[in-house]
């Protein structure tokens, strides 16, 4: 058996598919909103679909903040998921400026759309640009397809935290970012397929070298 993932559960998410799917390998996943439990974990997974001031006002309310902080600065790793990988950064323009983790320099934007995209984006789309010395992206290649749903976007500050890219339209955005021990994905790994999985595995894999 690996060590433990903890799955946040802060009110917000696809968690019971998230959990479904780190279940389908030898890892001891729990879902979670103690904080104990939190400050044991080896890592974390970070979901989150909806509104980013809504998620971190239930963050914040439920005092899961600093522990997601301290877990960060343990050195352990860490995977947020479409809108978790977003509150990873300093702040979003969704709704009005509203703040976030601040664990990746950087901030989330609307995306850029011309006469024949429209918001949000939805379905499969491929990884443009890869980082390719990267154990979280093992046995991944750019025909791979993983499943969007978002509307918003990270600009990290630094393109040294940019693992992937992905076109949508004309527009190229973020889609895995990685900053030491701290992993995003824009997309649903949980509902890409065999490709998705991979990237569960890989992170599981990440965990259990901590």
């Amino acid at each position: 058996m690996t060590q433990k993932i903890v799955i946040i559960d802060y009110g917000l998410g696809n968690i019971k598919s998230i959990y479904d799917a780190f279940s389908k390998f030898d890892t001891n996943v729990v879902i979670s909103k103690s904080l104990a439990t939190i400050n044991s974990a080896n890592s974390i997974i970070l979901p989150g679909v909806g509104s980013y001031a809504r998620a971190m006002h239930l963050i914040n309310k439920l005092g899961l903040k600093k522990p997601i902080i301290n877990h960060v600065k343990k050195n352990r790793p860490l995977l947020g998921i479409c809108l978790g990988m977003q509150l990873l950064f300093e702040n979003s323009e969704e709704f009005g400026l509203n703040n976030g983790l601040s664990l990746i320099p950087g901030r989330v934007l609307k995306l850029k759309t011309n006469n024949y995209e429209k918001l949000p984006n939805i379905g499969w789309r491929r990884l443009s640009n890869k980082g390719i010395n990267s154990n979280f992206l093992n046995s991944i290649n750019t025909s791979d397809e993983f499943y969007f749903l978002h509307s918003f976007y990270c600009k990290p500050k630094k393109k040294k935290h940019i693992l992937a890219e992905t076109k949508f339209g004309q527009f190229t955005f973020t889609s895995i970012v990685n900053y030491k021990n701290i992993y995003g994905c824009q997309f649903h790994p949980e509902k890409s397929g065999i490709p998705g999985l991979k990237i569960i595995e890989n992170f599981i894999q990440i965990t259990n070298k901590q």
